[in-house]
This record gives structure tokens, C-alpha cells and sequence, in this order.
């Protein structure tokens, strides 16, 4: 029987945008529609989408970040951080942004009540659509895992070394 071999200098045709990269039925995109369903207003964050000044990361892609990393079992903001170059999913949840992960772990202590409010939301539609079964007591310890995850990485460099 004859091997198949891969060949990394193979030219191929890259697809021309981020969006061809996940299929219509992927889960990530679920992720992503539930955030932006989510009424920002009402949680408590105001979107400026003409803020003028140094510019911040969009707080809906950085909840979509933590929703879908944590569904995932990526807690550590130095493997969000990872996912976002390297996680074809990743990549295309966040539009091609490349977050460091002081960034991601910023914004995880800034928000902390909102982020397990977010994730008590995605569980509840989850459940209430048949994909898991009740799970809604394990957020907080989760968030609570993802901090201390955080801070056991507090002195290791970033996990992604392309020109860092």
C-alpha cells in the first residue's frame, strides 16, 4: 500500500477571505450570532462605534472570545491569546484580530460579572435547545479557574513568539 505524504512548499490557493474559513454548519457560528444577539445595553456596556481616541478591542468580539473559548475548555488567556493566531475558529470569531493575552486577561477582570452573566445566558439557550444538560452552578467556578490560570501564567511569556 502506498503513503501519503504531506508537503509543506505545495502551492495552493488560500481562500480570499476570513469567512471562507469555518462551513456555514460549524459551531463557532452559533457562538458568535448568540453574542450579537445579546442587547449590550442592557449588561451594562456602551457601544461607540464612532469612539474617537486610542482605539479599544470591540467588547463584543471579546465576549465571543471568552463564550466560545470557555465552551471549548480554553481558559487561559495565554491560549485565547494562541487560539487567536493560530485556531481557524478563533480566527474567524474575532474578525482576524491577534489579542495579547494582558489584553484578554484585562478584560476578564474588568468584567468578570458580565462574563458569567453572558455565560449563564449561552448555557440557558443551550439547554433550552437540547445541547447540554443543566450545567448553570459550574460558571462561576469556571471563571474562578480561568483567573487562577491567570495568575499561575502571571510570569510566563506569551505562548505565541511569531516577532514577540
Amino acid at each position: 500500500m502506498a503513503y501519503r505524504y504531506g508537503n509543506r512548499y505545495q502551492v495552493i490557493l488560500v481562500s480570499q477571505s476570513i469567512e471562507e474559513y469555518v462551513p456555514e454548519n460549524d459551531p463557532v457560528r452559533a457562538y458568535g450570532d448568540f453574542v450579537d444577539a445579546l442587547d449590550f445595553d442592557q449588561l451594562g456596556i456602551e457601544i461607540y462605534p464612532n469612539k474617537v481616541g486610542n482605539s479599544e478591542y470591540d467588547p463584543k468580539a471579546m465576549l465571543k472570545l471568552f463564550v466560545y473559548g470557555c465552551s471549548y475548555g480554553v481558559k487561559s488567556s495565554r491560549k485565547l491569546e494562541r487560539a487567536t493566531h493560530h485556531d481557524l475558529s478563533f480566527i474567524w470569531l474575532m474578525g482576524g484580530l491577534k489579542l495579547d493575552h494582558k489584553t484578554i486577561a484585562e478584560f476578564r477582570r474588568r468584567n468578570i460579572k458580565l462574563i458569567q452573566n453572558v455565560l449563564k445566558k449561552c448555557v440557558r439557550m443551550c439547554i433550552k435547545v437540547d445541547l447540554i444538560a443543566g450545567i448553570d452552578h459550574r460558571i462561576e467556578s469556571l471563571l474562578e479557574e480561568c483567573e487562577t490560570i491567570g495568575q499561575q501564567e502571571e510570569d510566563l511569556d506569551s505562548f505565541v513568539t511569531m516577532g514577540k
